[in-house]
Order: C-alpha cells, then structure tokens, then sequence
C-alpha cells in the first residue's frame, strides 16, 4: 500500500502580480485597489493627524494670547464647603473684585483655591475685553491635547478607509463571480454528456 504524504500548503505572497495562466484581470484590479487603499489611509491619516495637531496647538497658544492674569481681592470666603457644592474639581467659586484697565472696580464670580479667606489677594484671568475668563493651558498641556487630538484622528481616518476596502473588494469580487458564471456557462457543456 502507498503512503500519502500530506504537506501544509505554502501561502504565496503576491501572488495577484505574479504571472499565473489563472490570475485574472479583475485580480489585479483588487490587487492596486487594495494597495492604494493602504497607502492613501496611512499618508491621509498621518497628513490629517497632524494638521489637526497644529490647528489644536495653535487654537490654545492664540486663545492664551489673549487672556492676560490680573491681582484680585475675594469679597467672600472661598470655603470647602463651597468645592462640594459648586465644584467637581480643586476649586471653588468665590465673589472676587479687581481694577479694570480704565480704573474702575469690577466684580464678579471666579475659580479660586479653595479655604482663601475674603481679603486674600488670588490671581484671575481676564480676556482681551476685559471680562473673566478661564486660566488658559499651559505650552506643555495645549501639545498633549494636540497629539491627543491628531493621533484620534489619524486612526479616524484609517478605521474610516476600512469600509471603504470592504466595498471595493466586493465590487471587484461580484464582477469576478459574474465572469465566471458567463465562462462556465460557455465551458461547462463541453465537459460532459447530458444524461437523459
């Protein structure tokens, strides 16, 4: 009795651009197709990852560039029991007043330490119209958020280039079907008799 060898089939890289009597045109379509696919996702994923990087980077520098600190006086005490009750983080909202660039005395509600007693001198942020606003992020914060923000993108738009392989792929895969169906319907005949 003969012995069969069973041998673990060799996977052949490429094998849509190497010369094969049974590779089709429509092969090598899906083949540049895919491949282009692949190249696009990766250049436009990195192009507009970092594009979205710098737009980030350069929307937190313009917005600190317009906020300027200012020396306030608290109105108020700024106590614990205030940072449970308004706030979710280590601040708490107090009634502060502070000179405006035109002299006058301006009040108003802004985050301070929390436990400062009234008449404690705080630092507050004001906008380029003179009216409170948040402490902007510094140079080390506002390029973490920019590589945050551009790297989510750039993967963004690879996982968004998924489906359109998906498509692609079945697309070219249909018309390769349909080729073969009008190709057998043609050669299937020839191969055997008709019983009947």
């Amino acid at each position: 009795m003969t012995r069969t060898v069973h041998r673990k089939a060799r996977k052949v890289r490429l094998w849509r651009w190497r010369s094969n009597p049974l590779r089709r045109r429509t092969d090598v379509v899906e083949a540049w197709l895919l491949l282009g696919l692949w190249c696009l996702a990766a250049a436009g994923g990195a192009v507009v990852g970092m594009v979205t990087a710098h737009g980030v980077e350069q929307s937190l520098d313009d917005r600190r560039a317009q906020r300027h600190p200012v020396s306030a006086v608290l109105t108020q005490d700024a106590s614990d029991e205030a940072v449970k009750a308004t706030s979710s983080d280590d601040y708490a909202w107090a009634k502060v007043r502070w000179t405006a660039a035109d002299g006058s005395s301006r009040t108003g509600l802004a985050r301070v330490e929390p436990g400062i007693k009234a008449g404690s001198v705080t630092r507050i942020w004001l906008d380029r119209h003179g009216n409170l606003a948040p402490a902007p992020v510094s140079d080390e914060e506002a390029e973490l958020q920019g590589v945050v923000l551009g790297a989510a993108t750039a993967v963004f738009v690879c996982v968004v280039a998924l489906p359109l392989g998906w498509v692609l792929h079945e697309r070219v895969d249909r018309r390769r079907m349909a080729q073969w169906d009008s190709e057998w319907a043609k050669v299937g005949p020839q191969w055997g008799h008709k019983t009947g």
